[in-house]
């Protein structure tokens, strides 16, 4: 009864928060990165008529045999929309945007383990599309640059390596997100 109760609580303070703000938040996934065995969720926040701060998070994590990957991010990014209605959350947009990224590969039998992080940002050209049922649809596509390094572990042993070639350099964001505007 109590978690009914937690369940009509939020429900009912979510109505009231649409209809006081006129929808300036914005909760979403993107399905595609499922297939990577990655949940990937981000938040929009309405700033301004036509612009919002956006919130990115991601892990990931599969486990093969002996070997166990995992990986988190963020991305902070400030979207301008430009064209369409030119109003938050529906329309065109351009978006500059940092990232930060860890990823882990770690053989459970040997104990040797590989770390890549990375730091970049780049810009986006995206359309979000928002419906009165609260529903948002978000494309996205653009420019990243990335500086990464990889430490491998060996035991004692650390090995540091030079990258190159999609992981550290440039390279192309893009996606597509579904969610709920609030």
């Amino acid at each position: 009864m109590k978690k009914v109760f937690l369940v009509m609580s939020l429900v009912a303070a979510l109505s009231i928060a649409k209809a006081q703000d006129g929808g300036s938040n914005a909760i979403k996934i993107n399905p595609l990165s499922l297939f990577l065995a990655t949940g990937n969720v981000a938040y929009e926040k309405a700033t301004a008529a036509n612009q919002s701060f956006q919130l990115g998070v991601f892990y990931s994590g599969v486990k093969l045999s002996s070997l166990k990957y995992t990986g988190f991010g963020i991305t902070p990014e400030y979207r301008f929309y430009l064209a369409g209605h030119k109003e938050v959350m529906d329309g065109v947009y351009l978006a500059p945007f940092l990232r930060y990224q860890n990823f882990k590969i770690k053989d459970t039998d040997t104990k040797e383990k590989v770390t890549f992080s990375s730091f970049g940002g780049g810009a986006l050209l995206g359309w979000e599309k928002s419906w009165s049922s609260g529903f948002v649809l978000d494309l996205f596509i653009g420019p990243a640059y990335n500086s990464g390094t990889v430490k491998a572990e060996s035991g004692s042993n650390e090995e540091h390596f030079d990258i190159s070639g999609g992981i550290d350099g440039f390279g192309l964001r893009t996606g597509l997100s579904l969610g709920f505007r609030f």
